[in-house]
């Protein structure tokens, strides 16, 4: 798993930000041969650029969510440029919607928007709608389990399955204070990684009610009912410098030993 866009809301790059990063969301992840993408922010420019130049690439790509920083990066991702690659696009907030997915990455590259549209990308695209709660099987082997995530117009969380580990990948949800989510519970019971929106702490939280994030002590507390084992900060605001995040992983560290803040270029290997 290589993280390529740890923030969210807008990018931050900049000389504060060196340490952990300044693009948004963006993961990659490989297992048995095939490579997963988990949401298209600033960060899979990077990822794009890292594989141009290879033929015949295959790849699921599965969006949380198409907030804007969620998918500022799609038009920029060079590899769906290239007619000898194909990519697959999951949303499970978009069901029901005219035209769903398809529409709204097409209303992204659309004028005023954007110069050229999406029909330029000459990759094989497919894109798929389901919903959040159903079971996904987009390649041999890898099975993904998904949820819906408290989030203004709808989120989706992620469980990778693959060879008796898994990986969950859980942003963009707002906790109910005093309340564990049930649904985030079932999803990452037992997981060896839970990768949870940390977007603010827990005094900062409370001026910030309704907007659709989380907490890092509320990741601990979930992971700590879950039996989960490695728990990753990650969404991190643009407003936390690296000063700040390195106050944070020290207070994370201290709360849950082996817990890690999300860094852009970090590599975790099972």
């Amino acid at each position: 798993m290589r993280f390529w866009g740890v923030r969210g809301t807008v990018p931050c790059p900049g000389p504060k930000t060196v340490v952990y990063g300044g693009n948004t969301s963006c993961i990659e992840v490989t297992c048995g041969g095939q490579r997963l993408i988990f949401d298209a922010g600033t960060g899979i420019r990077a990822l794009g650029s890292s594989l141009a130049g290879q033929k015949g690439l295959r790849a699921q790509v599965f969006l949380t969510h198409t907030h804007i920083d969620h998918i500022n990066g799609f038009p920029f991702f060079r590899p769906a440029y290239d007619p000898s690659n194909c990519f697959e696009i999951w949303a499970g907030h978009l069901a029901g919607r005219p035209g769903g997915l398809q529409e709204v990455l097409k209303t992204i590259m659309s004028g005023p928007l954007f110069p050229v549209p999406i029909d330029i990308m000459h990759a094989c695209i497919a894109f798929h709608d389901f919903s959040a709660g159903e079971r996904l099987t987009p390649v041999d082997d890898v099975v993904i389990e998904t949820a819906s995530l408290n989030h203004p117009q709808g989120a989706t969380g992620y469980r990778v399955n693959y060879q008796g580990q898994s990986i969950c990948y859980v942003t963009d949800t707002e906790h109910q204070e005093g309340h564990l989510d049930e649904s985030i519970l079932k999803l990452i019971q037992g997981a060896d990684l839970v990768i949870y929106d940390a977007t603010y702490t827990d005094e900062e939280y409370q001026k910030f009610r309704t907007w659709g994030h989380s907490t890092w002590q509320e990741g601990v507390r979930l992971c700590d009912a879950a039996n989960a084992k490695t728990l990753v900060a990650f969404h991190h605001d643009p407003e936390h410098d690296d000063a700040f995040m390195d106050g944070i992983a020290k207070d994370l560290e201290r709360s849950r030993p082996g817990s890690i803040v999300a860094k852009e270029g970090m590599v975790l290997r099972p």
